[in-house]
């Protein structure tokens, strides 16, 4: 009866958004009324529990629009100053063909900032440097999302694969436990990461394309499955050897310069150009719903105008790389703001680390640009008006979905409630862990997606659910590293629909609104991925001690 509750708010969102096109600004805070409804209704939750929860959710918001704003700020910043026409032209000497610039851009450069900072920084990067391209905003949302996936598990330096060890703790979850985690983390991810930038490019040609169809994807099948060899080889080796940090990082480094020469070579690339024509023959639901600040022409040298991405790189790296010990100074100290817990309700505690945000480092670029692409007074304050603007309406959505997230995380777990009763989100998931030893290998995973798409992050998924999955696997007598492996990767996959990044990644291409659609369509590479994961889980657990 209380899984059955606890999940009317999830699907009313998705119900909302997907079939009814209505936007995540809407959704969000109706999902997140319904859900203090069943909080004080049926979990026994007080009204200064609900609140709390509700503001904790407001400021936890904090974290994931400064990296918005911060992305949608270098964008702007850098087609104010020309930096972006430059860029532009850059690729178009690489490739004029948009599915290979889906490839490069989207799974590849956005697998290493995936590998650098996380947190739904790739798509907010990579989907407006595609539209500058001459993509349609929504195509660009959905190519972005499909394409950072792979590389989550092990994003921002491990830290999915390392909550779940720290939720495990050193008896459990000792050396040998956590290498085999990473192998078998990786391995499912490594396989289905080969077709992802295919896939991210099939559904584009089908859904976004003027014939509306898979033929153009074909095409590029050769080169597509090169890309994401030259990614999943080094990343599944660097986890197989040195563990979970670095498989990304490293794997979109040994990666990003191979596509990008056999791409400018012409190797394995199609001889026919495929774009998606002009503007005013796109349909109306592809297009942006507010319009954004064209391009400033420039002469820049490519080199000045690639620096504020190089910096940026370079900034998130250095920041997160334990052996320099910079993590820990930025994530304490003055760089940090503490919050106490409100109202006296447990769990309510907030920390802005302002310093460590991969946004606050976009800002810091932003800065540098004016004076390093000599940007006028004029430009600069256009630059961050537009960011402002953009941002506005995603604040609304991000706000309430995680005052949402907050209410199921929490609506079980405060001291005035009755103790027997469990959070919404424990019950989810202990519903989907009743079905049995032969069919839990498939719904394992679902759970790590149900987590990501609720709380926008693999890393929450793993905090909510390793424990739980675990201890499922433990209790049906199947390989707990198994299990733990498929919940991190379930977690990654559910980044592809979930509503926080969707969002985010809209409002830096002005599609806010076109949520529904964007998750009514990577549903689809969703399902297959989840697939595909199982069918090798399964076929490999036979020689897994």
């Amino acid at each position: 009866m209380l899984a059955l509750m606890a999940f009317i708010p999830i699907l009313f969102c998705v119900v909302a958004m997907a079939a009814f096109n209505i936007s995540a600004k809407l959704a969000l805070p109706i999902s997140w009324g319904i859900a203090c409804i069943l909080g004080y209704v049926f979990w026994k939750m007080e009204l200064i529990s609900i609140v709390a929860y509700s503001l904790a959710g407001l400021l936890n918001s904090l974290d994931v629009l400064i990296i918005i704003f911060g992305a949608v700020l270098v964008m702007n910043t850098l087609k104010r100053s020309g930096a972006m026409s430059t860029i532009n032209n850059g690729f178009m000497s690489v490739s004029k063909d948009s599915r290979i610039q889906a490839i490069i851009i989207g799974f590849t450069f956005a697998s290493f900032i995936e590998g650098a900072a996380g947190f739904g920084t790739p798509a907010a990067l990579a989907a407006p440097l595609l539209v500058s391209l001459g993509f349609p905003p929504v195509a660009a949302v959905v190519a972005a999302l499909i394409c950072d996936s792979t590389a989550v598990s092990f994003g921002a330096i491990g830290t999915p694969v390392a909550q779940s060890i720290a939720c495990l703790g050193e008896e459990i979850a000792n050396e040998g436990f956590t290498k085999a985690l990473s192998i078998w983390t990786a391995i499912p991810h490594g396989i289905m990461g080969i077709f992802v930038p295919f896939l991210a490019v099939a559904f584009m040609c089908k859904f976004f394309g003027k014939d509306r169809s898979f033929k153009p994807a074909l095409s590029v099948l050769p080169f597509a499955l090169f890309s994401g060899l030259c990614f999943t080889v080094p990343y599944v080796f660097v986890a197989a050897v040195f563990g979970y940090e670095f498989p990304s990082i490293l794997g979109a480094l040994f990666g990003l310069p191979i596509t990008v020469i056999a791409a400018k070579k012409g190797f394995l690339v199609p001889k026919t150009t495929w774009n998606f024509g002009k503007e005013e023959d796109w349909d109306d639901s592809w297009k942006a719903t507010k319009k954004l600040p064209p391009s400033k022409e420039s002469n820049m040298s490519l080199v000045k105008a690639w620096l504020p991405y190089v910096f940026i790189a370079v900034l998130l790296v250095i920041t997160r790389i334990p052996a320099l010990g910079l993590k820990r100074v930025l994530q304490g100290g003055l760089f940090a703001i503490r919050f106490p817990e409100l109202f006296g309700v447990a769990n309510t505690a907030y920390t802005l680390k302002w310093a460590y945000l991969p946004g606050t480092f976009f800002i810091i670029v932003a800065l540098i640009t004016i004076g390093l692409h000599r940007m006028s007074k004029s430009d600069v304050k256009g630059a961050w008006l537009d960011s402002l603007k953009q941002i506005s309406s995603a604040a609304i959505a991000i706000a309430f979905g995680l005052a949402l997230v907050q209410i199921m995380r929490y609506s079980g777990s405060n001291d005035v409630n009755d103790t027997s009763i469990k959070s919404m989100i424990f019950y989810l998931a202990e519903a989907l862990s009743k079905v049995g030893q032969k069919l839990y290998v498939i719904f394992s995973p679902l759970i790590g997606i149900l987590g990501a798409f609720v709380s926008g992050s693999n890393t929450v998924s793993n905090t909510l659910f390793t424990n739980l999955q675990y201890q499922s696997a433990v209790n049906l007598d199947l390989n707990p590293v198994i299990i733990v492996a498929l919940q991190v990767i379930g977690g990654a996959i559910g980044n592809i629909i979930c509503v926080n990044n969707t969002v985010a990644a809209c409002a830096t291409v002005g599609a806010i609104g076109k949520e529904g659609k964007i998750i009514r369509i990577n549903i689809i590479p969703t399902i297959i991925y989840t697939a595909v994961v199982i069918l090798v889980v399964m076929l490999g657990m036979p020689f897994v001690d």
